[in-house]
């Protein structure tokens, strides 16, 4: 089948791939003409675990084309598919123009039947609303008999496994009331749909909503975590024993249920701001989703407030080794990412960060250029010379397992800022260490009088 896919960024290239590598024949146009001259050079705009080798396979074999030739585009898809960005306007609703520009780019090229599947998360209603553009584009220009259908199809990729998220779905959403479009659809998704059925058919409001849906979702499984683990260190509890008690539930599971610094990315924030205005537009308190994003908003300051807290405020000429840039590990992503909150309010109080990720230091770079008070290191042995703490921001598998002698002997003091919880606070305190993590008490500490 040949498939248009427009917008090369991270649901359109992935997808692309991923169609691609099954056999379809991809075409992906992007208006951005240098990303896509560097995809045709094979340098890929994000880091996704496996994505490179997906993307360099199935150019050089020809099933995977890179353009910015929109009306080529439509000529060559027998299903376009809409992959923009939608990104919040001020009052936090999705801003369409990008999707509606494409929808009138198909409208004014298209000589035939087409299947027209928005992957892009829009708000409810956003289906009719590209229905009537088209409609009205093809009207102005006498083609009023073409025929069309419009199919909400959103996707449901995690950052860091979205090529596995591609090739093995766990489910593939199909809101349409077209029982031909619905067939083209079966067609195009039948090499991810063999082993069992993970296609849903329902209608395209209904498609629209489950995605804000879904990730409002686990959004509020993280929020209440993280208001568990203020709870916890207020009560003297510990929040890893309680995330082990209630992930036993089937019923509630141990996914998204970790204490930390809050969640970012490209998704969560978005779409949750997206849902509030949606059920404000409609006389609706969304006051769940409210308090999901109050909390997450105060959840990232929390190990700025430990660390304000231990320096007793002075915190002007330290300096502070931080651990993990990216929003979540296996992606070079900092879109609304904890780590810019901590380390914006460690320079608004004087500080100095010594910086290491993985994959997220030319993001990091790029966002805040040369600064006087951001070093980014090398390695995340050479984030820690001569800091007075170390901070850990993202669980990248690095981060797990270190030696932590040299960390006792890199460090001003042994002293750790963990926002992920990766290690034991007793076996720490015994190797000497003050350690501070989330929802946990900071160890060694005081007990009838005396340290433990």
């Amino acid at each position: 089948m040949n498939v248009s896919v427009f917008g090369i960024g991270y649901v359109g290239l992935v997808q692309g791939a991923a169609l691609a590598e099954v056999g379809h024949s991809v075409m992906c146009v992007d208006v951005d003409a240098a990303k896509v001259q560097a995809l045709i050079e094979g340098t890929l705009p994000i880091y996704e675990p496996g994505l490179k080798t997906l993307v360099r396979e199935n150019y050089q074999s020809g099933r995977l084309q890179f353009g910015t030739d929109l009306a080529a585009a439509v000529r060559h898809g027998d299903v376009q598919l809409i992959a923009v960005g939608t990104p919040p306007d001020e009052d936090g609703s999705a801003d369409l123009q990008y999707v509606l520009n494409v929808a009138e780019t198909i409208a004014q090229h298209m000589d035939r039947y087409q299947v027209i599947v928005d992957k892009s998360t829009v708000p409810v209603g956003t289906g009719d609303v590209v229905r009537a553009r088209i409609a009205e584009v093809l009207a102005g220009n006498g083609r009023s008999d073409l025929t069309f259908d419009v199919i909400s199809n959103p996707e449901f990729l995690k950052e860091g496994c979205a090529v596995d998220d591609c090739m093995r779905p766990d489910r593939i959403i199909i809101g349409t009331d077209s029982a031909h479009a619905e067939e083209v659809m079966r067609e195009l998704y039948e090499p991810f749909n063999r082993n069992r059925e993970k296609i849903i058919v329902m209608d395209i409001r209904s498609a629209e909503l489950t995605k804000y849906a879904a990730n409002c979702m686990l959004a509020t499984k993280i929020s209440f975590m993280n208001e568990m683990a203020t709870l916890s260190e207020k009560l003297g509890a510990d929040i890893e024993m309680v995330r082990h008690g209630i992930g036993s539930d089937p019923r509630i599971g141990y996914q998204f249920i970790y204490p930390g610094v809050g969640y970012g990315g490209s998704c969560f924030p978005k779409d949750v701001k997206a849902l509030i205005h949606a059920a404000t537009a409609v006389d609706i308190d969304a006051r769940v989703l409210k308090a999901v994003e109050a909390r997450n908003n105060e959840q990232k300051t929390t190990l700025f407030s430990k660390i304000f807290e231990h320096f007793d405020g002075a915190l002007q000429g330290k300096t502070f080794a931080l651990w993990g840039l990216s929003f979540k590990p296996n992606t070079d992503d900092m879109r609304e990412a904890p780590s810019r909150v901590l380390m914006e309010a460690l320079w608004k109080a004087g500080a100095r960060v010594q910086a290491f990720d993985p994959k997220a230091m030319e993001e990091a770079q790029r966002l805040y250029g040369e600064r006087e008070d951001l070093t980014l290191a090398g390695t995340k042995e050479a984030a820690l010379k001569n800091a007075d703490a170390l901070i850990i921001v993202t669980e990248w598998q690095t981060f797990r397992a270190p030696d932590f002698d040299l960390l006792a002997r890199q460090l001003k003091q042994p002293l750790i800022f963990d926002g992920r919880n990766l290690f034991d606070p007793q076996r720490l305190g015994k190797r000497g260490f003050t350690y501070v993590s989330v929802g946990r008490q900071t160890w060694p500490h005081v007990v009838d009088g005396g340290m433990q």
